[in-house]
């Protein structure tokens, strides 16, 4: 009789086995950045901040017992590379891609998310090809027209009439727009950009030389609008052929790796933030402790931008109604309380985004008054 009853429990227990519901099915978040090439420190903070918010979400019990499983992909700044990874994270039926986080392979990416339906939110690109448009992207970044005109109105205020620029055209929808966007507003202020250099970024790229073109006619500051690699090299070769003249960069350079490449050849560089690095808030210094725990160095702004995409994404789905896709969901569930701002967007996935100018002083970036 003992048996059968132990006889009985087993197969009992067998049943509910047999019994209980499949585990619910992953919600799928999509990556893809850089993260081989020489610029790849922008996406690799980014990924690690996305790892940081999805190990957090899934902690607390994801959404009604359905936890995130990301796909990662890396686009290596190359076109055919990021075509085929766009492509692997439709087949793998991502619900919502974040990523990319340079404008010229969101020009590969897009086209392919959206044709698919997919949902994108990118931290970081800035281009105007993608301002203005319902192409199932949001952005959590603000313009390359906002910056430049920022830039240009700080640099002429500090007495700086004649700009020499070198761009990488490695990300040329970025670097270009930026360009086109930093004449219009220097002409605006009465100044102009007197010598624009065009260099693809490589290995053998010979900076010495960039430099000396750039100095081809007479110039009251240098610029570069490039990845934070590339401006260390090209900041030393300024330092040596005219070590008078102001140096200066766009946003897409302002991370960490900046200052432990450049060293004392970046002391001074103007370079825009688009958060601000000295917040001593609770929220915001709570995630920066967590990140360095767990990385080592301190978040960067794509780190920060991509917690703030994540969190556009993730209350998204929270609040995504039957028969709803993410974009609607998204659309209809702001704003959004980022790290350090609140985030609306428009009808085309278009955001505001405040910024802080800096120099490089003493190995940090310091706030500059505009």
């Amino acid at each position: 009789m003992k048996k059968l009853s132990v006889f009985c429990v087993a197969l009992l227990g067998l049943f509910q086995v047999a019994c209980a519901p499949p585990p619910a099915e992953p919600i799928r978040i999509g990556f893809i950045g850089g993260l081989t090439s020489a610029n790849s420190d922008n996406g690799q903070a980014g990924l690690n901040a996305l790892n940081m918010v999805v190990e957090q979400f899934n902690r607390a019990g994801g959404l009604q017992g359905r936890l995130v499983e990301l796909v990662t992909r890396d686009d290596a700044q190359n076109a055919e590379t990021a075509a085929r990874s766009a492509q692997d994270l439709v087949d793998a039926k991502v619900d919502v891609v974040i990523g990319p986080f340079t404008s010229s392979m969101a020009g590969v990416v897009v086209p392919i998310t959206g044709k698919a339906g997919i949902f994108q939110v990118s931290p970081t690109i800035t281009a105007m090809d993608f301002h203005g448009r319902n192409d199932n992207l949001f952005r959590i970044n603000r313009t390359t027209r906002d910056n430049a005109r920022d830039y240009a109105r700080v640099m002429v205020g500090r007495g700086q009439k004649r700009f020499a620029i070198a761009y990488d055209l490695r990300n040329r929808t970025f670097t270009e727009s930026w360009l086109e966007e930093f004449r219009t507003a220097t002409r605006a202020l009465n100044a102009e950009v007197v010598s624009a250099v065009p260099y693809e970024s490589s290995e053998a790229t010979d900076f010495d030389g960039v430099v000396r073109q750039m100095l081809a006619r007479p110039t009251d500051s240098l610029f570069f609008i490039s990845g934070a690699l590339d401006v260390a090299r090209l900041a030393q070769a300024a330092r040596k052929q005219a070590p008078q003249l102001p140096i200066g960069a766009s946003e897409w350079a302002a991370t960490e790796q900046l200052i432990d490449l450049g060293g004392p050849v970046v002391e001074g560089l103007l370079i825009v933030q688009n958060y601000d690095r000295d917040d001593s808030s609770p929220r915001f210094k709570e995630f920066s402790d967590a990140y360095f725990k767990r990385f080592q160095r301190n978040p960067g702004y794509s780190s920060v931008a991509t917690h703030d995409a994540a969190t556009v994404v993730l209350q998204a789905l929270r609040n995504r109604d039957a028969g709803e896709t993410l974009q609607q969901a998204a659309l209809h569930s702001g704003p959004f309380q980022g790290l350090q701002q609140e985030m609306a967007f428009d009808a085309n996935g278009d955001t505001v985004r405040k910024v802080y100018f800096t120099e490089i002083r003493e190995g940090r970036y310091r706030r500059v008054e505009r």
